[in-house]
């Protein structure tokens, strides 16, 4: 599922991430945002809306911080997805690269109204694989700290 993975810790150690972390889409040109790391969900989701998709691109609106950006990328296919209530939907996938901190990770992402969930993106176990350990307390453990001027 990992088409690309750039891992950066000592002797090949699983990297510890906060239950949130701050993540970016540099292929769509989207800044930071606020990512949810979900152990419970298999595969990651992102919001959209207005999603519009052909036989080979998707089309799609990701509204973040009062802004729209207008995304379009190849359709990587298309997934049966059981949502946390319950409901099954099928949902466009793209692949894109996610990155968390210092770390890149190219995922398959399932495009989806996430209006009501609070953060924009969920990263599930298989989008992450075995080179993580989920904190259940912390949060932005891989994000870049401000540094506090004198």
């Amino acid at each position: 599922m990992q088409a690309a993975r750039q891992k950066q810790a000592k002797d090949d150690q699983p990297v510890i991430i906060g239950w949130r972390e701050k993540v970016s889409l540099p292929r769509l040109g989207v800044g930071t945002f606020s990512a949810k790391i979900d152990t419970g969900a298999r595969s990651a989701a992102l919001h959209a809306i207005n999603i519009e998709r052909d036989e080979h691109h998707v089309n799609f609106v990701l509204p973040l911080k009062k802004r729209h950006h207008h995304c379009r990328l190849p359709l990587h296919g298309m997934r049966r997805v059981k949502s946390s209530n319950g409901q099954i939907e099928t949902r466009a996938v793209v692949e894109t690269d996610v990155k968390i901190g210092r770390i890149t990770l190219r995922m398959e992402v399932t495009l989806t109204d996430r209006t009501d969930m609070g953060v924009a993106m969920l990263l599930g176990r298989s989008s992450l694989g075995p080179d993580f350990l989920v904190h259940p307390t912390k949060t932005n453990l891989l994000s870049p700290r401000k540094r506090k001027t004198p």
